[in-house]
């Protein structure tokens, strides 16, 4: 006979585990207990889960509301698409820097006049000669006034973007007078001026060393030649006060006309110095050691550049030709980068590590500097050069980066008024090169055409034609081309005036944007070749363009 309460496989529902010790099933009381407690259980589990939902929700209703109506979303500057500055009876000087002096993340323009003042501040309320000299920072949105800053007169040079070094709270250092004075860009303010060293009155714009003085804020260098002076010259000058640090140093006989400072991968130093012999690099120690001893300690050697060095002179070659002009880094993100040495007779890429020449391009008559842009769509910069070929003619070469050779040229009228190429690079790897001249089948002669300039926009996808534009009358000192807005708004900045630099007159800032020109602008076409693509369809690849930065 089977037991009732026995679980056996004719009754599989009876488990043996309630009550496996006692071999009897649970009270119907015990069942009900337990139901109780399995129902009290999932219903506090459920007001926890509820609760954490509507916590949740609350949560995220908050972050929503306090970025809609709290915290205030950015406003975008409201560019006008041109706008002109006029100044009437003043001087200006070829000098134009782009810095954001405004903290709106949209550059600014700063430039130099030369005049009695505006309403609002006057050589006289300075205490100073009238005319006197003024930096001027205007916004680069609509082209108003956001400080200015009177100097005493004359103008001699300045230099802007030196505030990205360490621990510097200026940006601009200006020669004028018998001072140098270092300006802040935000603000305008004087933060130091010195008396500018006597021996170095005639030099051009600075050099940013390291900290030297042990006052944890970087330092500059002044290198001055020229002006009946043997050799060159050198001083540093604290970043801090603008006091020289130790002597001034003769360095070997050079022309530094544009001098550089360059560093090695190691970290070492070398200001770099033109001879009639070729350019050779001097190392920031040793001048460091002759300004005053155990200034030194701080900077790095490179071994690898010092092997190389004159065991007498300490100078490391670079390059050895005769008639070094000019000397320019290719702007490249390289460590270091590139150097483009334009002598009398070549323009020749030198690595920048190793010194090794890269390629050499011959060329006899070279007019102003060499530019850069990205023609094709590799990882070098294409070097734009201008050629004088007679005849008030020049043509625009367009070289390879990589292997120097002729990527695009075309032959132009030219004049002494005409600004340097530029460039200005584009989300699609290439650069839109601007340039300046006359088309030779316009000119009704081959006379310099000074107050009658055309500008060029090339597009590199349609290499077989050129946007024309308008003529430009007045005298132009100098011409930029820049994206005033980090990736966007690619803008023409042009800065005219009398013919005789620092000569009294109208002098007018204008600034338009890039794409402007387009829809005025006259497609023309060049070459042997024939281009297939309509006026419409060009003026339409340039309004497609998107720029953004190196």
């Amino acid at each position: 006979m089977e037991t009732t309460g026995s679980a056996t496989e004719g009754d599989p529902l009876k488990s043996g585990e309630d009550g496996a010790e006692t071999g009897t099933a649970p009270s119907a009381t015990e069942l009900k207990k337990k139901s109780c407690k399995e129902v009290l259980g999932f219903a506090k589990l459920t007001h926890w889960r509820t609760a954490v939902f509507f916590f949740s929700l609350f949560i995220c209703l908050t972050i929503v509301f306090a970025f809609s109506f709290i915290i205030p979303c950015p406003v975008r500057p409201q560019y006008l698409l041109t706008w002109n500055r006029t100044f009437s009876e003043a001087a200006t000087y070829d000098f134009i820097a782009f810095e954001d002096a405004s903290k709106d993340k949209v550059m600014d323009v700063l430039f130099i006049l030369k005049n009695t003042g505006s309403p609002n501040k006057t050589c006289v309320d300075a205490g100073l000669p009238s005319p006197c000299v003024f930096v001027v920072a205007v916004d680069g949105t609509d082209g108003e006034d956001l400080w200015e800053r009177p100097l005493a007169p004359e103008f001699h040079w300045a230099q802007c973007g030196l505030d990205e070094d360490k621990g510097r709270n200026w940006d601009c250092l200006l020669s004028h007078s018998d001072q140098l004075t270092a300006v802040d860009k935000y603000t305008g303010d004087a933060r130091w001026q010195q008396p500018q060293p006597l021996s170095l009155h005639s030099t051009v714009p600075v050099l940013s060393v390291p900290d030297l003085d042990g006052d944890k804020v970087n330092d500059v260098a002044l290198v001055a030649s020229g002006n009946g002076q043997l050799n060159t010259q050198l001083a540093f000058l604290s970043g801090k006060t603008g006091v020289q640090i130790g002597s001034t140093v003769v360095l070997d006989p050079a022309e530094t006309t544009n001098h550089l400072l360059h560093r090695t991968t190691k970290g070492s130093h070398y200001v770099l110095l033109q001879k009639d012999t070729g350019l050779y690099g001097l190392a920031l120690w040793r001048i460091a050691v002759d300004a005053k001893a155990g200034m030194e300690a701080g900077l790095k050697k490179d071994k690898d550049w010092e092997k190389a060095a004159s065991a007498t002179s300490g100078l490391v070659p670079i390059y050895e030709s005769d008639s070094v002009r000019q000397v320019l880094r290719t702007g490249e993100k390289g460590d270091p980068p590139n150097l483009l040495i334009v002598t009398g007779n070549e323009v020749a890429l030198v690595d920048g590590k190793h010194r090794k020449l890269l390629w050499r391009y011959n060329t006899s008559s070279l007019l102003g500097e060499p530019s850069f842009g990205h023609f094709n769509k590799d990882e070098f910069l294409d070097v734009v050069i201008e050629e004088d070929i007679g005849n008030s003619t020049k043509t625009v070469k367009i070289l390879d980066g990589k292997s120097g050779g002729v990527l695009w040229e075309v032959d132009l009228l030219t004049s002494p008024n005409s600004p340097i190429p530029a460039a200005v690079h584009t989300t699609n790897f290439y650069s839109v090169f601007v340039f300046w001249g006359r088309m030779l089948s316009e000119a009704n002669s081959s006379e310099p055409l000074e107050n009658d300039l055309h500008s060029y926009l090339l597009h590199p996808l349609y290499s077989k034609v050129l946007l024309e534009s308008t003529s430009f009358t007045d005298h132009i000192v100098t011409f930029k081309a820049t994206l005033l807005e980090h990736g966007r708004h690619a803008a023409f900045i042009l800065l005219t005036g009398p013919k005789t630099e620092g000569a009294e007159g109208t002098v007018v800032l204008s600034k338009w944007k890039l794409k402007d020109d387009v829809p005025g602008s006259e497609v023309r076409r060049i070459g042997t070749g024939v281009s297939s693509e309509t006026d419409t369809e060009i003026r339409e690849a340039f309004n497609r363009l998107r720029f953004e930065d190196w």
